[in-house]
């Protein structure tokens, strides 16, 4: 079996979308069956990054829309493939025309906002009813991309995004990170992501805004918000309130070699969000040992099953996260039972399970 990829980014990307798709390709490449797995991104802003040996990660799309579908049409000419995988739903109407050309299945991959409401684009609403397959990553963009687009829910696999164990694991704090946040003495609870004002859909803001209530309860309570993006301005002024003063610290862009030791300084994760289509911050996290506070109201409560492995609020409940976290910082860090559940390995033999039903045409169905 030989599949073909289009897709934003992976290797060399950032984010959990970009996560996911190399965890994909990965999976891919590992299961049994697949000869070889083309993969064509948009994006690799990284540095070059360890790849599996099936994987013919394609570089020549890179450096704008020209260039991109100019190496899209050398593919489709040059190389046949049984599955043809969309890894964004702008990406359609290029991946049908793939799949058409050569015959094969079409798969569309979604994640989150991307996939929550209508395109734009009339063209990919019109293209959907082409598409073979859809895989989403959580039961809440199952539900509202089936809201729109007229398929049915269960005609969507769904496969949770996975977290490497081995990378993530419960250890001391830093005291090099603990000088460098002034964070000596203080109770942490954190909070990462890209800064961005779409939605303001991280909960950061909501945090914030029960930080005053929990300060009167806990003063040494120090907010670390992780991550960098166009928003962070807009925050930073929030935090400069008097009620918030020198109780709120930024750390700006982390590297992937540094995240697990930032984890290790939070004795509370809280993500009371409304964007997120999974939250695989919440998986590492978990894996560090710190207790999670996700949102009942988006793919949080997938990646917390439900309760199982954190506790879930509504955010437009403040007196809810408040209790929330002033019980999680009660609670001892532990990796919660069951978190294997998003183990590589469990993820990898999903797909491998998967990969007969992709592989099949509408007309097979």
């Amino acid at each position: 079996m030989n599949l073909l990829v289009f897709l934003h980014d992976a290797f060399g990307g950032f984010g959990g979308i970009s996560r996911f798709n190399r965890d994909l390709l990965a999976g891919l490449c590992a299961a049994p069956g697949v000869v070889a797995v083309t993969a064509l991104p948009r994006l690799a802003p990284g540095p070059p990054e360890a790849m599996p040996a099936k994987l013919d990660f394609r570089r020549d799309g890179l450096g704008g829309r020209a260039r991109y579908l100019l190496a899209a049409f050398r593919l489709m000419l040059r190389r046949q493939s049984d599955i043809v995988l969309c890894c964004h739903l702008r990406l359609l109407p290029l991946a049908w025309l793939a799949a058409r050309w050569q015959g094969a299945s079409l798969v569309l991959v979604i994640f989150g906002i991307d996939a929550w409401e209508r395109p734009r684009n009339r063209l990919v609403s019109l293209l959907l009813p082409q598409v073979d397959r859809v895989l989403s990553i959580s039961r809440v963009t199952t539900e509202r991309f089936a809201a729109w687009s007229g398929f049915p829910p269960k005609a969507i696999l769904e496969l949770p995004p996975c977290i490497d164990l081995a990378g993530f694991s419960p250890g001391p704090r830093d005291p090099a990170l603990e000088a460098r946040y002034g964070l000596e003495g203080k109770r942490v609870v954190m909070t990462f992501g890209r800064l961005v004002s779409q939605a303001r859909a991280k909960g950061m803001d909501e945090v914030l805004a029960v930080m005053p209530a929990l300060l009167a309860r806990q003063p040494d309570l120090t907010y670390l918000i992780a991550g960098d993006g166009p928003d962070r301005s807009r925050l930073e002024g929030l935090a400069r309130s008097p009620a918030l003063d020198g109780h709120v610290v930024f750390t700006g862009r982390i590297d992937e070699a540094e995240k697990a030791a930032h984890y290790r300084l939070a004795d509370v994760y809280a993500m009371p969000s409304r964007g997120e289509g999974f939250g695989i911050v919440l998986l590492e996290a978990m894996a560090c040992g710190v207790p999670v506070i996700a949102s009942s109201r988006d793919g949080g409560r997938d990646a917390a099953r439900d309760g199982r492995l954190g506790r879930l609020v509504d955010p437009d409940d403040p007196a809810a996260l408040e209790s929330a976290i002033v019980a999680a910082l009660d609670q001892p860090k532990a990796v919660p039972e069951g978190l294997d559940f998003f183990s590589l390995a469990a993820f990898r033999g999903r797909v491998a399970d998967l990969l007969p039903t992709l592989a099949r045409r509408r007309s097979a169905r």
